[in-house]
């Protein structure tokens, strides 16, 4: 389990920040499922999602940054959370894998050409002698504005995006299980990303034709 606890580059628990977040969040509660549960909503609802932010600086995939900079996307997200939970004693492991979002806004998709979500992210935690996946994704204020109930997280189930929405309509489809990782595989990722969505390589996200994620959350409700 020494690798699942070990920081690194990118699990940069030992950063000021992130001590100082951790302790903040946990306080005095010293069950570890109880305090993975706390860290879970603190990431999932203090840090935005947002997926337009992604860039294939290295940098930009660790807890830190994710969490000096309030907004990021489902890597950063589940690293910041598994960062904050081997700082605490408890094992995590980063997941990809490919879905297929049923509900992504139209601006989205054409951006990205795809209706395919490459190198989603989530963590994976040790608790109570096994895994169990944790997606703090979508925090709970775009879950209610995309009309999709917010994700929870037990501590002892496995947690991940819904195949159906609270209207009974496809949500999230898997559809690809690429393993999970003691860090970031960043070149596993870029390259990923590149081949999946080759029209970005050479301008992902410096400019991004006016595409935000106010403007996406402003067509999901124009719709309903």
């Amino acid at each position: 389990m020494e690798e699942y606890l070990a920081p690194t580059a990118f699990f940069d628990y030992e950063h000021p920040a992130v001590q100082a977040w951790v302790h903040g969040v946990t306080g005095q509660e010293q069950n570890p499922v109880l305090q993975a549960i706390r860290l879970y909503k603190a990431t999932r609802d203090g840090i935005r999602y947002n997926p337009y932010v992604f860039r294939p600086d290295p940098a930009t995939l660790s807890a830190s940054y994710c969490l000096e900079n309030e907004e990021s996307y489902c890597i950063p997200k589940g690293v910041l959370l598994g960062a904050a939970c081997r700082s605490i004693g408890i094992p995590s492991r980063l997941g990809l894998a490919d879905v297929k979002n049923h509900i992504s806004s139209q601006q989205l998709i054409d951006h990205l050409r795809s209706d395919i979500f490459v190198m989603h992210g989530f963590i994976e935690l040790y608790l109570e002698g096994k895994w169990v996946k944790a997606t703090p994704a979508f925090n709970a204020d775009l879950c209610t504005r995309m009309g999709v109930a917010p994700l929870e997280f037990n501590g002892r189930e496995d947690s991940i995006f819904h195949e159906y929405g609270t209207d009974g309509a496809r949500h999230m489809e898997y559809l690809a299980d690429h393993g999970t990782f003691a860090d970031v595989p960043v070149d596993f990722i870029v390259q990923s990303v590149s081949k999946a969505y080759p029209h970005l390589v050479n301008t992902y996200l410096d400019q991004m034709n006016g595409h935000t994620l106010e403007s996406d959350l402003a067509e999901v409700s124009a719709k309903a």
